[in-house]
């Protein structure tokens, strides 16, 4: 399994050994903590600033309360960061992801249909874009978020060949 960083691309190659893990890189959450102290600090100040003048000084306190979420958010945010890996297999990927309920899909290559690269206004500001993945079974529909555009590329295409060689043979 891995160690050191989750952005590491696993310990060994020994496939006996287990997967190589691929970690999100660090932009992603860059991108979802500048996001979070955005909305939340605009949502502060205008709670501040309207129970500040509706209500008087001392109701204004509770524009806190926004505060106080941005740090809990801001914690959160890291562990699910760190919590998303992706690893590439001979006739599969494997996601895992989740930080109280762990959850890894399984998405064989000869199951893939289409394979996606979508990169949103906000996400294209940051340098990022996501990889989606469809697969015969609405259900088995996987995502992997916040790649660099050429890693997005470069896994869309090893994807999208490993999926027209293994579906070949059906």
């Amino acid at each position: 399994m891995e160690t050191g960083s989750p952005h590491s691309t696993g310990t060994t190659g020994d496939e006996a050994a287990g997967p190589v893990w691929t970690g999100l890189p660090p932009g992603l959450l860059r991108m979802r903590r500048l996001l979070l102290v955005v909305w939340l600090g605009l949502l502060a100040l205008a709670l501040g600033l309207l129970l500040g003048l509706l209500a008087g000084p001392g109701w204004a306190a509770f524009a806190l309360l926004p505060l106080a979420l941005m740090a809990w958010g801001w914690v959160l945010l890291g562990r699910n960061w760190r919590s998303w890996r992706y690893a590439e297999r001979a006739d599969d990927l494997l996601i895992s992801r989740g930080v109280l309920w762990r959850e890894e899909t399984v998405v064989p290559y000869g199951r893939m249909q289409l394979v996606e690269v979508t990169s949103g206004p906000v996400e294209r500001h940051f340098g990022l874009a996501s990889v989606q993945l469809h697969t015969a079974a609405a259900a088995t529909d996987a995502t992997i978020p916040g790649l660099d555009p050429a890693e997005a590329e470069r896994l869309r295409d090893r994807l999208t060949e490993l999926g027209e060689a293994r579906s070949a043979g059906l």
